[in-house]
């Protein structure tokens, strides 16, 4: 049924929108809208970022073949662009949103910029008479208030409140909750929300997603070290699919899918991957785990490992049924992604294996 709706989406040759498209996942999300033939418009805050855009899709294998289009100076801080941007489309993919790789020296750096934008884009949208909307959201609006048997599931929100809450997970909790507050107060639209765990897998573009960065800086011999912390893992290949089947499944509207590949791996598991797979590379990869203890004494002078001492070392069991069930959503191991990972850096000449490091 996914593979029928998706070939009469491009039979019908009304565009889908996509902002965030030269975000990692926006770029994978473009990338496989064009790989299915559908014509796809993104929106640029300036005209040096085609260029981005379009070397990702040619290392994504992507060709735009006149099906791509892109609208200038559609900003998530102002109104000015997008009506116009929202003219003849189907379908919007908000991708778009502010992830900092420091942390941001105020919470409204990131807080105001992601909810706003996502009432403008969805206000938009409402204005141009599109159905639906498909808005990433994250697993950070899930579950990072712990609950004490460590599940989680769609019906769970983080409470923005919780102390400790590092600025991204709060921006991504009230941007979700006042973009669900508007389409029940105005209606006219349908809202699908995806929540996303830790997005790795191929790199595109010649600079790393944070995940990306994670495992970068394991091979580089940067990290000796990594905190006891368990989370969830979500291929971006699976994660741009997951967004597709959620933009044309019926039953989609009003609902929102966990984007977790599985178990939850900790950073000790990524790097146990790593070097079973690359064994030359073993004496750059960390050598230990801290405990809990000792997580929470070194992040009281290292911000990095505040969420990490949050945690204290809990495991969250993540729960994928409903985009199985309901989409026929299927992701990849979470092990194959971290090697994917890791061959694209490779690749890329992001990072080098290392003399004698074992290649795929």
């Amino acid at each position: 049924m996914f593979a029928e709706d998706l070939k009469r989406l491009a039979e019908a040759g009304e565009p889908v929108l996509v902002t965030g498209a030269t975000g990692y996942l926006g770029g994978h999300t473009v990338a496989r809208l064009l790989g299915e033939g559908i014509p796809t418009r993104v929106t640029i805050r300036k005209e040096s970022q085609r260029h981005d855009v379009l070397e990702a899709l040619r290392q994504a294998g992507a060709d735009p073949a006149g099906r791509l289009t892109f609208f200038v100076t559609a900003s998530l801080d102002e109104d000015r662009g997008w009506s116009d941007a929202m003219d003849g489309i189907s379908h919007v993919l908000h991708l778009a949103s502010p992830f900092p790789f420091t942390p941001p020296e105020t919470e409204d750096e990131l807080i105001r910029p992601a909810r706003d934008g996502a009432l403008r884009v969805i206000g938009a949208a409402r204005e141009a008479g599109v159905a639906r909307v498909v808005m990433t959201s994250s697993f950070a609006a899930i579950g990072y208030t712990v609950k004490e048997d460590d599940h989680y599931s769609e019906a769970d929100w983080t409470d923005p409140d919780t102390e400790g809450l590092p600025a991204y997970h709060k921006s991504k909790t009230l941007a979700e909750r006042a973009a669900w507050e508007y389409v029940k107060d105005k209606g006219g639209i349908e809202l699908t929300v995806v929540n996303p765990t830790g997005i790795f897998g191929p790199v595109l573009g010649d600079r790393p997603s944070a995940s990306a960065g994670l495992v970068r800086a394991m091979l580089n011999g940067d990290m000796p070290v990594v905190p006891v912390m368990h989370f969830g893992v979500v291929d971006v290949r699976d994660a741009a699919d997951l967004h597709l089947r959620a933009m044309l499944h019926p039953r989609a509207a009003g609902e929102r899918f966990i984007g977790v590949s599985g178990p939850a791996l900790s950073f000790w598991e990524m790097a146990g991957i790593l070097r079973e797979k690359y064994p030359a590379a073993a004496d750059r990869l960390p050598v230990r785990e801290l405990t809990v203890e000792e997580v929470v004494e070194r992040a009281r002078t290292e911000p990095s490992l505040r969420e990490a001492a949050t945690l204290k070392g809990r495991v969250p069991v993540i729960d994928n049924t409903k985009a199985r069930s309901l989409l026929g959503w299927e992701p990849r191991d979470a092990s194959q992604t971290i090697v994917d990972t890791a061959e694209s850096l490779f690749r890329l000449g992001l990072q080098q294996p290392g003399t004698g490091a074992a290649r795929a």
